[in-house]
């Protein structure tokens, strides 16, 4: 049980005291990443109880804020809360998330060690930034409509389309370090059980693979039209093969031991989500079934009639595959500690360069928060809030499904824009991946490992 001077410790406190008094051991680096992702992932559910249904009830009571609700004198509303209500409320909430890290960002520009002033304000006073947070949030809803949405939403799809990369570029880094714990439990104990498991696993990834091209090309394609979609398809596959080529050509190895087919494998899988993403956002229904449509057998004209402008599908199932990658990510993204020298430097962060933490041990016989970064930071810390800010633009487009907001016709819009912007974020980060494999055999005097 802690007084109250620890608890006031615990809320206004530098980085030290701070993660001393209140966490098990651990590094601070790792548990400042932790939390800065947990104000992320509240955020995230406050949006999404914000689009639940009968939450417009409850939202009518912000003045100024949809049609039929509380008004601000000589200000009238006239969008149809019913219909855009959650919307406008996610892009407030997530822009808020976006101007909190954004300002975090701008301030840790260049700080190396935990010893700048600065790193004390990243490691501590978190109730203080609680509040600043929560009270960017009360502002953002009282912006008024104009052209904010619209603004808004060319933002999300810029940041979501880097956002995007950086979740390849995280999941490559996984299944590197997979790999290379799998490869080093076989060299040193049971290495059939380690091997077959690598084996299991590839397989399984490409059979899903494989099976989603399939499905893609039954379901989102019609022999007469859809030729965008053909193309996406077969491109991506053809992308896909070539990586998975390249993984395990002689030279390849030589330089890049740790490359190999698992890697392919998760990328091959990701894309086809990425694919598959993209083509739910195509306007036109006769190449984009609703997922009801196809379980329950009823033809796409019937399901989602074209003309249906306040038509909205709160949860679809890409959205909650984006959302389940979106939490595996931000999780990882705080805790890794990678030894691929390639992701460190697409990720700005350089593990080991801090000191080694060891066990700081309390009065009360606890271990500790250690400050492993007196000697330099163990990541950069405005590229962490920055990847924070694209995250938060990331999922206010997922949880919309990355619908255009148009207040003139009172409805949200699926665009081609959005489309686009997923496929060309799948096919650069192909090139990045297949820019890892090369990247050692062409550069033959730089250290990759």
């Amino acid at each position: 049980m802690y007084n109250s001077s620890s608890v006031a410790s615990c809320l206004c406190g530098s980085a030290p005291c701070l993660l001393c008094g209140c966490c098990p051991s651990s590094n601070n680096s790792t548990v400042t990443r932790l939390v800065f992702s947990f104000f992320l992932l509240l955020g995230t559910l406050v949006s999404v109880i914000m689009i639940l249904p009968g939450m417009e009830t409850q939202l009518r009571k912000i003045p100024g804020f949809c049609q039929g609700g509380t008004t601000i004198p000589g200000i009238e509303n006239h969008v149809n809360c019913d219909v855009i209500v959650g919307y406008k409320s996610v892009y407030r909430m997530c822009f808020a998330m976006a101007c909190f890290f954004f300002l975090f960002s701008a301030i840790m520009i260049r700080v190396k060690s935990s010893k700048d002033p600065r790193a004390t304000l990243q490691n501590g006073f978190w109730f203080f930034k609680f509040l600043i947070l929560v009270g960017i949030t009360v502002g953002a809803f009282f912006i008024p409509d104009g052209t904010f949405h619209d603004v808004w939403f060319y933002f999300g799809i810029v940041g979501s389309f880097m956002f995007i990369l950086i979740q390849l570029i995280l999941l490559i880094d996984f299944a590197h370090s997979w790999n290379e714990v799998w490869v080093r439990n076989a060299e040193e104990g049971n290495s059939k059980c380690w091997f077959s498991g690598l084996l299991f696993f590839t397989v399984l990834h490409y059979a899903l693979a494989f099976a989603a091209v399939v499905l893609l090309y039954l379901y989102y394609t019609k022999p007469d039209n859809c030729a965008e979609h053909k193309f996406f398809i077969s491109s991506n596959l053809i992308l896909c093969v070539i990586i998975s080529v390249v993984s395990i050509l002689p030279k390849v190895q030589d330089a890049s031991p740790q490359s190999g087919l698992l890697q392919s494998s998760i990328i091959t899988l990701y894309t086809m989500y990425v694919t598959w993403s993209a083509m739910t956002n195509n306007p036109n229904r006769e190449c984009n079934p609703s997922l009801l449509s196809l379980v329950s057998n009823i033809s796409t004209t019937e399901a989602m009639p074209t003309s249906s402008p306040g038509m909205v599908q709160w949860w679809d199932a890409q959205g909650i595959v984006g959302l389940v990658i979106f939490l595996f990510c931000t999780f990882y993204a705080s805790i890794r500690s990678s030894s691929n020298a390639q992701v460190n430097r697409l990720m700005q962060t350089e593990e080991g360069k801090g000191t080694v933490g060891g066990e700081e041990v309390g009065e009360d016989g606890l271990r500790r928060v250690v400050d492993n970064e007196e000697d330099g930071v163990t990541y950069n810390y405005s590229f962490f809030h920055f990847h924070l800010l694209l995250a938060s633009l990331y999922i206010m487009m997922t949880l919309t499904n990355w619908y255009k907001p148009d207040i003139t016709t009172q409805a949200m819009q699926s665009t081609m824009p959005a489309v686009w912007v997923k496929i060309s974020s799948s096919w650069l980060g192909l090139g990045l991946y297949l820019w890892t494999l090369v990247a050692p055999v062409i550069f033959l005097n730089r250290d990759f490992n």
